[in-house]
């Protein structure tokens, strides 16, 4: 039964609430009033930090979250013309994410929160992600959604399906699919560094993919047919589940690589990006032979085609009428496209934040915390961070 819920069910308790999220290799915070207006955002990206390695480096991200945090709240306060004391309460991430990040974050929060007398409400940052599209739908001046929502987390870190529940300002979630090993967005950046072409991968392989032919590799996936063998993670056995799993296309395109001889070509290329002090993405286009933008292509091409798919399957099985769709591979511009256009012609309504609230920032944090605030869910004085926490 289709049902439409009006966003806070017309609540307009006032209230400015810092949010602050440190959960991988961002440090963020920013200011939103009532969960629906953005006062501020400002996010301190360790990209070059982590860029030698191609990867996040958990223990240098913990320390440039301790190196970060304080002129970035300061900043966060002075664009939105706030004080600590004019604020009326502080959201932080508790988990998932890296345990060292989420405690620097996490520390600070309760330590400002108990100085000022502020009340401190902990976030899952998956839920974070998902209201990163309420807040922007709100300011647009859509206050109503038709439930059931289907929401898809997708990043680095994190492919999860959530069927959401809206109530009295109240929101529920419950997890009907998500990756057995390998997040998408892990596929793209470990691909990206099995090509050399760049950190973070994800936009590096959405910039080249446009030059390729996504036609000429095929990248079947399996049907995942057997239970979840992490007993955290399982379902009864009536229960539709809609799963995904990504290590199997790094390792296709690894034997791609090998079968093809292209050792030789990402030598090459890696020589002479190494080069240049800060190669440009044309830099690496022109690096790129054909096979390779190929196999770019087609590897997109193979893991937007499962995301829309299995999305789409779920939405049907449990005939949801809207679809979310948010995380940091939401920026990729042929998932926006080709979901638009697939859901569309399904009759499904999808929305994404912008591109700018897609990736990891604080005022997804304190657009969830919202809610809390007025339900006076407040974090008690022992919370502490939880890597692994789930979402409900």
């Amino acid at each position: 039964m289709l049902t439409a819920f009006t966003l806070y069910n017309g609540l307009v308790t006032d209230a400015y609430i810092l949010g602050i999220e440190s959960s991988c290799d961002e440090t963020a915070a920013a200011v939103v009033r009532s969960g629906e207006e953005l006062i501020s955002n400002v996010v301190y990206s360790q990209f070059a930090t982590h860029q030698p390695y191609g990867g996040v480096v958990p223990e240098l991200a913990s320390r440039e979250h301790l190196r970060a945090i304080v002129p970035v709240v300061r900043k966060a306060l002075d664009d939105a013309g706030r004080s600590y004391r004019t604020i009326d309460a502080i959201a932080v991430t508790k988990g998932p994410g890296l345990a060292g990040s989420l405690l620097v974050g996490l520390s600070y929060a309760k330590a400002l929160a108990y100085a000022v007398e502020k009340p401190l409400i902990a976030v899952n940052h998956l839920e974070g992600h998902i209201h990163a599209v309420l807040l922007e739908e709100r300011q647009k001046g859509n206050r109503d959604l038709q439930f059931p929502v289907l929401a898809l987390v997708v990043s680095g870190g994190h492919t999860h399906l959530f069927l959401v529940e809206g109530k009295s300002g109240a929101w529920r979630y419950h997890d009907v699919g998500h990756t057995r090993d390998d997040a998408a967005g892990e596929a793209f950046d470990k691909v990206a560094k099995l090509l050399e072409l760049g950190y973070p991968g994800g936009p590096a392989i959405d910039f080249l993919a446009k030059h390729g032919n996504a036609q000429a590799v095929k990248f079947p996936f399996a049907q995942i047919k057997h239970h979840d063998r992490n007993p955290q993670n399982r379902h009864s056995d009536d229960e539709l589940r809609v799963d995904f799993s990504y290590s199997g296309i790094k390792t296709a395109v690894l034997r791609y690589v090998e079968t093809h001889d292209m050792r030789e070509d990402i030598s090459r290329r890696r020589r002479a990006l190494t080069e240049l002090a800060s190669p440009s993405r044309e830099d690496y286009l022109a690096a790129c032979d054909r096979a390779t933008l190929d196999l770019v292509a087609s590897f997109q091409h193979a893991m937007v085609n499962d995301l829309i798919s299995k999305t789409l399957l779920a939405a049907r099985e449990h005939e949801v009428a809207t679809l979310l769709v948010t995380g940091g591979v939401a920026a990729n511009s042929e998932l926006r496209t080709s979901f638009e256009q697939r859901a569309s012609e399904e009759g499904f309504a999808v929305y994404f934040p912008s591109r700018r609230l897609s990736t990891d920032n604080a005022a997804m944090i304190a657009a969830a915390a919202y809610p809390r605030f007025l339900a006076g869910e407040f974090a008690a004085p022992e919370l502490s961070a939880d890597a692994a926490l789930r979402l409900r």
